[in-house]
């Protein structure tokens, strides 16, 4: 029986990094949930089996439901009528068989009937699931939502909510507006307060909302009357049962088509405040993007995942001049540079979620507890790196995705751009992940400050303190020269405080500092097992080091009194 989680060894070697351990331990609490539930571990091997006997059950239905059913949801579609969206018949099975199965909401604490799981097994589930249909994953995958509710609403918007979807109801964040994209300061639908009701209505439109008829929505409304910028916005719980919003039209889109991507119309709609007045969008949306984000890299590592496979599939049973092109070189360097790129943004991938998980399990402590001077030093350090290396992981996950479903059509040649081939669908499916969630662009505005401040090059540091296995010791060395190169260039550019330049340079920083610290986490899988990661170690570095070279070239060479040709 097919199976995407026993056939990617891979995962399992993420599963097994040594700071399991302490996430494990923060996260159980000294295992106290073993006298409440019985499906509670009662010590870390238990609770290890229970993530691996878990993603097992996910990577079955990734392989025998959800990825059988991709090729029907993506031409049938969800459908509007009255109002309101009806899924894709695949989807509905695939919703079923989630829910059925206990999956949802993996993450939320047990007594709202979650499993409890930390952040890594969660994202290699999301990475299944996208590697089985990515517009799927985008309605799965929103249970992350109530991670929000978790941990800003009261106990008892917890208790009502948080239960239902743990149940296997849907949620979904409603941010963006037609005048409000990536600028949600100019969000202005409106939100009331009503005395003699005691709640508050919202009316106005919400664009671009996945998942828009979910049962449970997040809403960005204006609270403040009178604002105009992101001090007047708060966050609020909408419950579908309530009445008052209806879906204007599903979006007609080029990929994720089995998720809809909805217009509503807000008309007095019932809602509850989520947590405090004014900061809707300071505090509490930059949580949940941080953790879509998260979600989107592993949704692009998924489809990465998916790629290479469809690609690789093809390049052993095509055959052209009388042998199998993965026989050609011209065939055999593309596939394993997917693959290298494929593991790059995996290890980035778990590196980032294991520095989330700690961060956001010492949070959660802190709200039962006074933290220990330790655990506050523990918890600012994680938090730091969790937070630069978020859009690292999201900006190059994205871009990879969209790199490899490129090449997967290449190598099917002109089969490749006819429906019949999975690797059409999969390369519209990515072309979104560096859009939505934040594109490519605002990740490196995220992530430059982490650039000029010392932060990347201080954790390439530490990464060059780690041993590696001898016969690895001559990429490490290389990646030594690579840093070296990497901080004379922010030196270049930074030394002069012209912000223009820097701002023009900032992509090319970023992906620089990505590169080095991708190759590095690869050493340190192949250090670990050879076999798996090897071969992708030895090619992601020789990519890196000819992609720093490129943008060294171009920031040493560079005549600022160019940039005036840049801006027309």
């Amino acid at each position: 029986m097919a199976n995407f989680y026993t056939d990617t060894p891979e995962l399992r070697h993420y599963l097994d990094h040594p700071l399991m351990k302490r996430i494990v331990e923060l996260k159980e609490r000294n295992y106290a949930d073993k006298d409440k539930f019985d499906y509670a571990p009662v010590d870390f091997e238990d609770a290890m089996d229970s993530y691996d006997k878990v993603l097992e059950i996910v990577g079955e239905i990734c392989a025998e439901i959800v990825a059988p059913n991709a090729e029907e949801v993506d031409h049938e579609g969800p459908t509007v009528a009255d109002g309101r969206v009806t899924y894709a018949s695949g989807t509905a099975r695939n919703l079923d068989a989630t829910t059925k199965a206990g999956l949802m909401g993996m993450a939320m604490p047990r007594r709202f009937g979650g499993l409890n799981f930390s952040n890594v097994p969660y994202m290699m589930a999301a990475d299944m699931v996208s590697r089985a249909d990515a517009g799927f994953e985008n309605l799965w995958g929103l249970q992350d939502c109530a991670e929000t509710i978790y941990e800003f609403a009261n106990e008892d918007q917890k208790q009502r909510y948080i239960t239902r979807v743990c149940a296997g109801e849907t949620m979904s964040m409603d941010l963006t507006e037609p005048d409000a994209g990536s600028d949600l300061q100019a969000v202005m639908l409106k939100a009331t307060y009503s005395e003699k009701d005691g709640c508050w209505y919202l009316n106005g439109v919400k664009r671009f909302i996945t998942n828009g008829d979910a049962d449970i929505h997040l809403v960005l409304a204006r609270s403040e009357e009178g604002t105009r910028d992101g001090r007047g916005l708060s966050m609020f719980i909408y419950d579908k049962r309530n009445g008052g919003v209806t879906v204007r039209r599903i979006e007609n889109k080029m990929g994720i088509k089995g998720s809809p991507t909805c217009e509503l119309v807000y008309k007095n709609a019932k809602a509850e405040l989520c947590g405090d007045r004014k900061l809707g969008l300071i505090k509490y949306v930059m949580a949940l993007m941080n953790g879509a984000r998260l979600g989107i890299a592993a949704q692009s590592v998924g489809l990465c995942q998916a790629a290479y496979n469809e690609a690789l599939d093809y390049a052993k049973d095509r055959k052209q001049f009388g042998k199998a092109i993965i026989e050609f070189p011209a065939v055999s360097e593309m596939l394993s540079l997917m693959k290298a790129k494929l593991d790059g943004a995996r290890s980035l991938l778990y590196e980032t979620t294991r520095f989330v998980d700690i961060y956001k399990a010492l949070d959660d402590i802190a709200k039962e507890r006074k933290l220990t001077p330790e655990e506050r030093q523990e918890q600012k350090l994680y938090a730091k790196m969790a937070d630069s290396f978020t859009p690292l992981s999201k900006g190059m996950s994205s871009e990879y995705a969209n790199q490899n479903a490129y090449d997967c059509i290449q190598i099917h040649g002109g089969s490749g751009f006819m429906k019949d081939y999975a690797c059409e669908r999969i390369y519209r499916d990515a072309r979104i992940t560096s859009i939505y969630e934040g594109t490519t662009q605002l990740q490196v505005v995220a992530a430059i400050r982490y650039v000029t401040n010392g932060a990347y090059l201080a954790r390439i540091r530490e990464y060059e303190a780690q041993e590696v296995a001898p016969e690895l010791e001559g990429l490490k060395n290389r990646l030594k020269d690579m840093a070296s190169k990497y901080a004379a260039a922010v030196e270049q550019v930074t030394e002069d405080k012209d912000q223009e330049f820097l701002d023009f340079c900032a992509r090319r920083l970023v992906e620089m500092a990505s590169h080095i610290i991708m190759s590095h986490l690869l050493l340190q899988d192949a250090s670990k097992n050879s076999e798996l990661f090897s071969s992708s170690a030895n090619v992601y570095v020789r990519y890196a080091e000819a992609e720093i070279e490129k943008h060294i070239n171009f920031i040493r060479k560079f005549d600022k009194d160019a940039l005036a040709y840049y801006r027309k």
